[in-house]
């Protein structure tokens, strides 16, 4: 299989739950504004969304939507914990959380990331994921990961989408377990792995 991905955008999120899982992938750098592969395809032709992530698989097919995407993967490797079993309540508490991330944080994060946006909406936009990280604090203040004691796909995504913070100056001091969660995340092997291989930090000496 095969990922296509920009550096530290959402396609992350499935980067860290195929290495959480064990899941070898080949990967594949998107430009984002040019729409052009590392290899030099029309990005377009090959995912007429025309952003990552997408995983192409085995069989000829084309999987897009990260909280799609991640499911899937985690459903290959069913050991690894990363998704509850289907049928599941939990699993409908990990697709209830993929949800609130991808409508609620991620898309409001994307207005933050364009120059041409005005201040007031920019202002208005900080504001309302302020309000909807209270939510995920109140979680993470009585337990490590979002579904309990067992890190998941929702925790990759929550990851992902909060390293934007810092690019563009969304203030999170008020959220300590938040943060502290950030740092768990961070250090876990498969995460370095995956930052590693997208640019994103150095390897160790």
């Amino acid at each position: 299989m095969k990922l296509y991905y920009s550096a530290g955008a959402c396609s992350l999120s499935p980067h860290i739950v195929a290495l959480e899982a064990g899941i070898a992938l080949s990967l594949e750098k998107v430009d984002g504004k040019a729409k052009r592969t590392e290899g030099g395809a029309d990005f377009w032709q090959i995912n007429p969304k025309g952003y990552v992530p997408a995983l192409a698989l085995d069989n000829g097919e084309l999987l897009t939507e990260g909280p799609a995407i991640v499911q899937y993967l985690a459903d290959l490797k069913p050991a690894s914990g990363l998704a509850p079993a289907n049928g599941t309540l939990a699993r409908y508490r990990l697709q209830e959380l993929l949800g609130y991330i991808n409508s609620e944080l991620h898309k409001t994060y994307s207005p933050l990331f364009k120059p041409e946006t005005p201040e007031p909406t920019r202002a208005e936009r900080k504001a309302y994921l302020l309000k909807r990280y209270q939510l995920i604090e109140d979680v993470l203040a009585k337990q490590p990961w979002l579904l309990g004691d067992h890190f998941t796909a929702a925790d990759a995504y929550l990851f992902t989408v909060t390293n934007w913070a810092k690019h563009v100056e969304l203030d999170l001091s008020g959220f300590p377990a938040l943060l502290a969660f950030q740092k768990r995340v961070a250090e876990r092997p498969a995460v370095q792995k995956a930052m590693q291989a997208e640019g994103l930090i150095k390897a160790a000496a």
